[in-house]
């Protein structure tokens, strides 16, 4: 399963976290996919696609 957004290629992202001693550990952020049925060029297609993309209407879901 992909791990990045179809539409915008959003993935993850490292970083710290910082605790309230200040020590840093490595951890990372997932972004929120849902595996999607979309119409990609007029045939329906199961796809990875982030909450964002699928709320501001970028994606064509299938029926």
């Amino acid at each position: 399963m992909a791990r990045e957004c179809y539409i915008c290629k959003k993935g993850a992202v490292s970083g710290n976290q910082i605790s309230h001693s200040t020590k840093h550990t490595k951890r990372v952020w997932k972004p929120n996919l849902k595996t999607v049925k979309a119409n990609i060029n007029g045939t329906p297609k199961r796809i990875t696609v982030c909450t964002r993309c699928l709320r501001s209407g970028k994606v064509e879901r299938a029926i």
